[in-house]
């Protein structure tokens, strides 16, 4: 089994370093010993992955050892469903062809999909399970697993299909976040959307961890759900938090809020994972809520 002591020393290229996730991921193989690079131009600004003259100088001059692609639109509700595709996609097609071509190619190269390709299949849900993306984000991501295939036979590759997850810096826009400071900020009225649903909430670190553990994997076409497998319901974590902040909102569905093709319930099997890489830490709903809430 392989670990992350084994990255010692190597180059990653992390695509999307800036972002929430990208911050965290960036810290973890820090932390393993790995020399982390963001993908940048020359003068330090940004490459879009639209931009494929930029992408390719970028992607050469990293020589990058590991590749952790996480650079998307991952908003759900994103407004610009032409953008969704064509970053997801297209961006992600331009960043493999790049690859492919350069003179030092990676040993390999883990690809950010999501769960939310899934759809609204029920139960706990492992990586056989059938496709049925219900929203645009999600048919981009399947997309982009079924268009990186072609790269198969240049790139070593592997797809990670993280699970709901959250933690401190996670964008207000996003649910529990949204949450949190709603009972930071001790506000009588919580306005929220579909209130039936669970999900399969997991903690930024852990994600993190799990990121570094499969990158010192060899990169065979294998597909990973990231997850905790423990379900919770979206009043579970409303309970949570009136214990932790010693406080209870009216909680109010609003109807703008509510979505038509919500999926209801959607919770990961980690046995595959955990198989591989042997156990990721797994800090529990209530730690992370805790410390999100604590810096709020």
């Amino acid at each position: 089994m392989a670990s992350p002591s084994d990255l010692q020393g190597k180059r990653v290229l992390v695509t999307g370093a800036t972002g929430f996730t990208g911050r965290y991921v960036v810290q973890a193989f820090a932390d393993a010993g790995c020399s982390v690079l963001p993908l940048a131009r020359a003068d330090g600004g940004a490459v879009d992955l639209l931009d494929k003259t930029s992408l390719q100088h970028a992607v050469a001059a990293a020589q990058a050892d590991i590749v952790v692609h996480l650079a998307a639109i991952s908003f759900v509700a994103h407004g610009d469903a032409e953008e969704i595709y064509r970053v997801n996609i297209v961006g992600t097609r331009n960043l493999l062809e790049a690859l492919a071509a350069a003179a030092h190619r990676p040993s390999h190269v883990v690809l950010a999909s999501s769960a939310n390709i899934y759809g609204n299949t029920e139960g706990i849900l492992d990586e056989t399970a059938a496709a049925a993306p219900v929203n645009d984000y999600a048919v981009s991501k399947y997309a982009m697993e079924l268009m990186a295939r072609q790269f198969a036979d240049a790139l070593p590759l592997t797809v990670v299909r993280p699970f709901n997850y959250t933690g401190v810096g996670q964008a207000d826009r996003f649910l529990i976040p949204k949450i949190v400071g709603h009972f930071k900020r001790r506000e009588a009225r919580l306005e929220l959307g579909n209130l039936d649903v669970s999900r399969d909430f997991n903690d930024v670190r852990n994600v993190a961890d799990a990121y570094v553990r499969l990158a010192a994997l060899q990169g065979v076409g294998e597909v990973f759900n990231l997850c905790s497998g423990i379900e919770h319901t979206l009043m579970d974590v409303i309970g949570m938090m009136r214990e932790i902040a010693g406080h209870s909102p009216e909680i109010v569905v609003n109807p703008a809020f509510v979505r038509a093709n919500e999926v209801r319930t959607l919770v990961g099997n980690p046995t595959r994972l955990q198989q591989a890489v042997g156990t990721v830490e797994q800090r529990t709903l209530r730690e992370t809520l805790h410390w999100m809430y604590d810096n709020a």
